[in-house]
C-alpha cells in the first residue's frame, strides 16, 4: 500500500497529540472505525475535503497547514 498522504498524516498526528486525544476518538469524531482512522493517520488514505475541513475546524489550523502547504514557524526559520 502506497502512503500518498504522509505530510498530512504527520501534522494530523502531531496535532491529535497536543490536544492528548486518542486515535479512537478521532475516530468517533469523523464517524468511521479506529482501523480507518490509522490508516488516515498513517498517509494511506486520501480524505474527502468536508472531513479535511471538519479536521481543520477541529483543530484550529488551515486546509493548507494540514496538506502541508503551510510552513510551520519551525520550518520558515
Amino acid at each position: 500500500m502506497e502512503k500518498i498522504m504522509e505530510p498530512f498524516g504527520l501534522r494530523l498526528k502531531e496535532l491529535r497529540r497536543r490536544r492528548n486525544v486518542t486515535q479512537v476518538e478521532m475516530a468517533e469524531l469523523l464517524g468511521c472505525t479506529d482501523r480507518h482512522y490509522q490508516k488516515i493517520e498513517y498517509g494511506y488514505v486520501n480524505v474527502p475535503s468536508l472531513t479535511l475541513i471538519k479536521l481543520a475546524d477541529f483543530f484550529g489550523v488551515t486546509t493548507d497547514y494540514l496538506l502541508g502547504r503551510e510552513l510551520t514557524a519551525q520550518e520558515k526559520e
